[in-house]
């Protein structure tokens, strides 16, 4: 996606620092080639001023005016540069004057997942689920600081000393964490989580090996059948990829909220409503939490809610909502395993302020949810269910748990490092098919894993 479509450049009204051209207070080593950018970049806002955010230049005025202006300053300090040495040099001053400098070559690759900047230290990338190291690196400090207001303020939103952290996201959905000193002990840190347009379905899935077509098939029946689905795992461990799988077997007639802290799931269903929290302002006003939310959108007459992530006291509402005749909602949580995620949902719940006792949560978990379906990231960087558990019922105050299908990790890993264990059921039936039976729902015939009008073919990549 191009820069214009991610970030929308205004004319400054102000003084403001992340419009002012990026200082040569320190220069990270000795490297002439640093200090010759540093130059021509100082050189260029100084020509250019407030040209460079003319609103009534388009990106590809504004870039043929930039490419111009930086051959004539090239020019004018004699820089024996070669013809490929100088289109490199060109492009990376493009980058920092209209985009987001050396990451914006990674935003632009679509095997980069994420990308970690840690100051002025070379940037990270993640590919494959595994971390690399790249030659790329902010200039200073000062460099780093420009690209994250730039990124904060088209989102409304400050960082400085009062306010040194924030959350945003780029207008393609991708989720973006800044920090800045004095939290940040070694400087500003800067951390994008990419969001890819290509939408994997259930079948890429099972041909990429993160769950088995057995588990495919009964996890389409059980969000046909309205059954509440728990999707669990850690970090990074692809909740919400497999969130918009399971999404993808609701029924197109019918009415789905969703709610999400950042916009990330695509729905293709024709009836969708995409609901986004909104933080406090500078002033520390204005916040719109996941729980107020959840509470509107009950009065949104939804067949569905899909919530994106439950952390906090919106568990309660989210349960009640499920227990008031919202059946099959879908939402995630981190957790290690289905027993950890029931206990983090009790300790939300509790998070409510309001004084229950345990018993009464558990009863309301119980009732609520049908289905936990735990994640997994493996060493090599592959992301897989490992675990389906059924939420059978309660024995005493204890809620009972029955697995029906586990990972086997006794099966090594082959010459590559790959983890070659596979899901496998554990041979137990599973107490809600009888419902989907009275459903006309049937399990073994392999039409409960088509996917329903909404979802799109998609083009095949690594999970």
């Amino acid at each position: 996606m191009k820069l214009s479509e991610r970030l929308s450049i205004v004319e400054p009204t102000r003084a403001d620092s992340s419009l002012a051209p990026p200082t040569t207070a320190r220069i990270e080593g000795d490297d002439p080639m640093w200090r010759f950018r540093q130059q021509i970049s100082d050189s260029l806002y100084a020509r250019l001023g407030a040209r460079l955010f003319d609103s009534t230049l388009d990106q590809a005025q504004l870039g043929a005016l930039v490419t111009r202006e930086i051959g004539e300053l090239v020019v004018e300090v004699g820089a024996p540069l070669s013809p490929g040495e100088r289109q490199r040099f060109v492009r990376e001053i493009i980058d920092d004057v209209m985009g987001l400098g050396p990451i914006e070559q990674f935003l632009a690759d679509s095997t980069v997942s994420e990308i970690m900047v840690n100051g002025t230290n070379p940037i990270f990338v993640e590919r494959r689920g595994k971390i690399h190291e790249t030659d790329a690196r902010f200039m200073n400090e000062q460099h780093l600081r420009r690209v994250i207001d730039r990124i904060v303020g088209t989102v409304g939103r400050r960082i400085d000393e009062s306010s040194p952290m924030v959350d945003a996201r780029l207008l393609d959905g991708s989720r973006v964490n800044a920090i800045i000193p004095p939290l940040s002990v070694d400087g500003p840190a800067l951390t994008i989580r990419k969001f890819s347009n290509d939408k994997l379905g259930v079948h890429e899935l099972v041909e990429l090996g993160a769950l088995s077509a057995q588990v495919a098939e009964l996890l389409g029946a059980a969000v046909r059948g309205a059954l509440t689905v728990l999707v669990s795992g850690g970090t990074g461990t692809g909740k919400t990829t497999l969130l918009n799988v399971l999404s993808s077997f609701i029924p197109d007639d019918e009415r789905i909220v969703t709610i999400e802290d950042a916009v990330e799931l695509q729905l293709r269903q024709k009836h969708v409503v995409r609901l986004e929290s909104r933080p406090a302002n500078i002033e520390g006003r204005g916040e719109i939490a996941i729980r107020d939310l959840v509470r509107n959108s009950l009065r949104m007459r939804p067949d569905r809610i899909v919530v994106g992530e439950v952390r906090g006291a919106e568990a309660l509402d989210m349960l009640q909502a499920i227990n008031t005749g919202h059946d099959g909602s879908l939402t995630t949580v981190h957790a290690n395993s289905p027993r950890d995620a029931l206990a983090r949902l009790e300790t939300m719940v509790m998070m409510a302020g309001f004084d229950l006792p345990l018993k009464a949560i558990r009863d309301q978990v119980c009732s609520g949810l049908d289905i936990i379906v735990q994640l997994t990231r493996f060493r090599d960087g592959t992301r897989r269910v490992t675990q389906v558990t059924e939420v059978v019922g309660m024995e005493g105050e204890i809620i009972t748990l029955s697995d029906l299908f586990t990972f086997n990790y006794g099966d090594g890993v082959d010459a590559n490092g790959r983890v070659r264990g596979s899901l496998v059921p554990t041979g137990i039936r599973p107490a809600f098919l009888q419902h989907l039976a009275d459903l006309g729902i049937t399990v073994g015939d392999g039409s409960s894993m088509e996917a329903t009008p909404a979802e799109k073919p998609a083009r095949k990549r690594l999970w």
